[in-house]
């Protein structure tokens, strides 16, 4: 089962499965929990993603642009070695904010 939550201090926490069966809700979530969340900064953890196809890439990126529009800023931390291929395979490296 796949989850994402917002702390009251702006970590937004995935975990589980991020694939196309999971994306969309995700998606969903993660746009009304940024939307709602009175914090500056917005620190996406993905320590707890099990699996991740490219679906998850793409849940960042559109959680950087969600943020952005909200005025926020935003950085990626625990990003798995699977997720660090796929990004780079797509030239996304340099485009996520990856904090180590």
């Amino acid at each position: 089962m796949s989850q994402i939550a917002l702390s009251d201090t702006g970590r937004l926490s995935l975990s589980g499965v991020l694939d196309y069966r999971t994306g969309t809700a995700l998606r969903e979530q993660g746009k009304k929990l940024l939307e709602h969340s009175a914090a500056e900064h917005i620190l996406v953890d993905c320590a707890a993603i099990e699996k991740s196809s490219s679906v998850g890439i793409a849940l960042l990126l559109a959680f950087m642009r969600d943020a952005q529009r909200l005025n926020k800023t935003l950085s990626i931390v625990n990003l798995s070695q699977d997720m660090q291929k796929i990004a780079r395979v797509s030239e996304l490296m340099p485009v996520l904010q990856i904090r180590n």
